[in-house]
């Protein structure tokens, strides 16, 4: 494990630095390279990447913060539009300044503005004489804007001739962001994923009190072999970890075995990791409805875990929309206008269904269909007149997101997008129960 070695700091603050960015040792001292002293000019930009939650975002802060460099951190999620993202960034820059610890909103319009506000005005004679950090998070969010900000960021040290480097973190690899115009070339920063070994030692850290090191340990490995293969995600397994941990010392809490009894407190806990797996990425309900489920497990009457589905709420629009969708994966269109339209005309009995169709369609599995034949399907089973409006199409983003659609084709091609409904049968029933 390399140390850090700065002359310029005391090693008091590298040592709280080590301990505050476990796994990322490598990272941290390539960064400190590249920074230097905080009088030189450091690279006029950096590219760093790597999956989510591979600490890119958690390094950067601590970094910068545990060696009091100046900086300015802004979320390109939050500014979404290049005004909003180059007002953000002046603001905090005037907020840096020993002079004007509370400035006040600055306005600007273009590229250009900012160039200009930041040569003139925002950066004081007290931050002349040192690197002077703006941090881009999500930065691939900067792709959707004008066509200028990306190459003007990549030469703002340049174009203002001031001690500036801008930081980009991004979930995807620079060759999806270079301008076809060309640019300057970023240096470029590769955050891997965390092992398993990784993830052990970041999980067994935060420890409770009240329990010693050695058995929160134990059970970060039996979570980590229950959950790694479908989840590598730091921030998920920690909840996940802060959720299950009260079941595991359940039979330590009632005396029925000590802390080194790892049988029978896998043996407690098994059945509940199976349940909790059905969870995973998918906020279905809060940690303290979590838990007050599975006290009353054993009632009769109550929900069993969470495989049914049963209790998830949805707003009334994405109810309907989910049926629509389970309707229209699983019968073919032809068979839209018998089942869905009121005065269809006769339709003859004999060759109804074509040879394929009498299997059954869930052996078979969901079909692709269009948009356009969800909302059709939708407004013919809803009672209320509804309009095709922005928050009907948001909703439909939603159910993507919660994994409960498949988006299988792409926005940009001209027949419109295409889903599959990835729910089962079961799924659909306690939804449409839910909708009486």
């Amino acid at each position: 494990m390399p140390n850090f070695e700065h002359p310029e700091y005391p090693e008091a603050t590298l040592l709280h630095l080590e301990s505050m960015v476990p796994c990322r040792e490598s990272q941290v001292s390539s960064l400190m390279s590249i920074f230097g002293e905080r009088q030189h000019f450091s690279f006029p930009s950096i590219f760093i990447y790597g999956h989510t939650s591979s600490g890119k975002t958690y390094v950067m802060q601590t970094l910068l913060e545990t060696l009091e460099l100046p900086h300015v951190f802004v979320n390109c999620v939050e500014c979404f539009t290049s005004r909003l993202l180059l007002e953000e960034i002046l603001t905090q820059l005037q907020n840096l300044s020993s002079e004007n610890k509370h400035g006040s909103h600055v306005p600007c319009d273009t590229f250009n503005d900012f160039v200009c506000l930041f040569k003139q005005e925002i950066i004081t004679q007290d931050l002349q004489n040192q690197t002077v950090y703006i941090v881009l998070d999500k930065a691939e969010q900067l792709r959707e804007m004008e066509a200028n900000v990306l190459p003007g960021f990549l030469r703002l040290q340049e174009m203002t001739d001031r001690n500036v480097t801008v930081i980009f973190l991004s979930e995807i690899v620079w060759e999806l962001f270079r301008p076809n115009t060309g640019c300057l070339e970023p240096f470029t920063l590769y955050f891997p994923d965390y092992s398993i070994g990784h993830l052990q030692k970041i999980l067994s850290h935060y420890h409770p009190p009240e329990y010693s090191a050695d058995f929160y340990a134990a059970y970060i490995n039996i979570l980590l072999g229950v959950f790694y293969t479908v989840c590598r995600d730091l921030k998920e397994l920690r909840h996940l970890a802060a959720l299950n941990f009260t079941k595991y010392c359940e039979p330590v809490v009632r005396g029925e075995a000590n802390e080194r009894d790892t049988r029978r407190l896998w043996k407690n806990i098994e059945s509940h990791l199976k349940k909790a797996m059905q969870t995973v990425y998918l906020r279905e309900i809060s940690s303290s409805q979590w838990e007050r489920i599975q006290q009353d497990d054993g009632e009769p009457g109550h929900l069993k875990g969470l495989s049914a589905h049963a209790h998830v709420e949805l707003p009334y629009y994405s109810k309907f929309l989910l049926i629509a969708a389970y309707l229209a994966s699983y019968n073919p269109a032809r068979t839209d206008k018998r089942f869905f339209l009121k005065h269809h005309g006769k339709i003859k009995k004999t060759n109804f269904l074509k040879k394929h169709e009498k299997t059954s369609n869930h052996l078979l599995g969901p079909k692709p269909f269009p948009l356009d034949r969800l909302l059709a399907i939708l407004y013919s089973i809803v009672d209320n007149k509804v309009a095709p409006t922005a928050n009907i199409f948001s909703q439909i983003t939603s159910l993507v997101t919660l994994q409960l659609l498949t988006l299988v084709g792409h926005d940009d091609k001209l027949d419109g997008p295409k889903y599959k409904c990835t729910v089962s049968l079961d799924f659909i029933r306690a939804i449409a129960r839910s909708t009486r």
